[in-house]
């Protein structure tokens, strides 16, 4: 083969080598875009997934309570039982003592009286040891005395109806994660009657979601302005539905007949022309009543009806300033 078929030959071997890297290099590039895609459309799943699980919190957040706490069986518990002391240290020691006996080695080599002198001395170290450990369980049952005369102390206001004592339990317990968590916070005071007032900061812009999204048909993700009538009434149904949750989770907590749950928004005052926080919903709500309730079938802004409560709202404005209710009101509606 002369040198110029050895170069024609070279080139060619060259090129196809070319050719297939190209080849490669376009398989590659051709995974790299269905990879970003299949990425794509796994991160669309997961928004819509994420989005749809907040919209079911805010419409069910009425749905759940913790469990009741039964103030009398509180009160009504036995104080801790005094300890005894234990001498089972020392008694296993004085055993070993009395049933010592000499062996061989020992009488060889004259180490019975020193061996009963050990003995005697573990006597001794034992019968401490079960002196500190009686010491350490009179501590902890002296700290559990003093831990059960506080509580049924203060069980006893709070059966009594202690306004102070009412608003300590609900600090204490703060059984409002949930709702605190979604950007809205509360704030209550307690009454000498055995009501509770409940104050409800609510922030529509950080609860409620501007915008709707979903999945088309291919897969990818749709992201569109929410109506103005869908976010109110979603709004609405927050609303109504932690006031819900604020009285059942305080009448699992607490010995009341009664709660009064106002809750604040942020509306513009077209007196200032600035947006500024006013009672949208104020609402009594006696035990009695939301007993009978069935809270999983329920509509939140529906179940308002049950109750004596001021809230000014349409569809299309959503929600308007009411003049909070006060004791006074639930007096009169008696």
């Amino acid at each position: 083969m002369g040198w110029k078929s050895t170069v024609r030959t070279i080139t060619t071997e060259i090129h196809r080598a070319e050719r297939e890297a190209q080849r490669k290099r376009r398989e590659l590039e051709r995974q790299r875009k269905q990879q970003l895609k299949m990425m794509e459309l796994e991160r669309a799943a997961y928004e819509v997934e994420v989005y749809n699980n907040h919209i079911d919190v805010l419409l069910s957040i009425h749905k759940d309570c913790g469990n009741p706490i039964d103030w009398q069986a509180i009160r009504a518990a036995n104080p801790p039982s005094k300890p005894e002391k234990p001498h089972a240290r020392e008694k296993a020691a004085r055993e070993k003592l009395e049933k010592y006996k000499p062996g061989i080695l020992d009488k060889i080599r004259k180490r019975e009286d020193e061996r009963r002198k050990e003995l005697a001395q573990n006597v001794e170290r034992m019968r401490q040891e079960d002196e500190e450990e009686y010491q350490r369980l009179l501590d902890r049952y002296q700290k559990e005395c003093s831990e059960w005369e506080e509580t049924q102390e203060h069980a006893t206001k709070v059966l009594a109806g202690d306004p102070d004592a009412l608003v300590e339990v609900i600090e204490e317990v703060n059984p409002f994660g949930e709702i605190s968590e979604l950007g809205s916070s509360l704030e209550f005071q307690g009454y000498e009657a055995g009501v509770i007032e409940a104050t409800l900061h609510v922030n529509s812009e950080e609860v409620v979601p501007k915008e709707v999204k979903s999945l088309l048909k291919s897969g990818k993700l749709s992201v569109k302005e929410m109506p103005k009538s869908k976010f109110n009434e979603l709004y609405q149904d927050y609303v109504c539905g932690s006031v819900l949750r604020i009285a059942r989770e305080l009448f699992a907590l607490l010995p009341i007949q009664t709660v009064l749950v106002t809750a604040l928004g942020n509306l513009l005052n077209t007196r200032t022309g600035h947006i500024e926080e006013m009672p949208i919903l104020s609402v009594f709500i006696p035990r009695d009543t939301l007993d009978k309730l069935s809270f999983q079938a329920l509509d939140p802004s529906d179940a308002m009806e049950n109750f004596v409560h001021r809230m000014d709202f349409k569809k299309t404005k959503g929600f308007g300033p009411v003049t909070n209710l006060e004791l006074s009101d639930l007096l009169l509606s008696e």
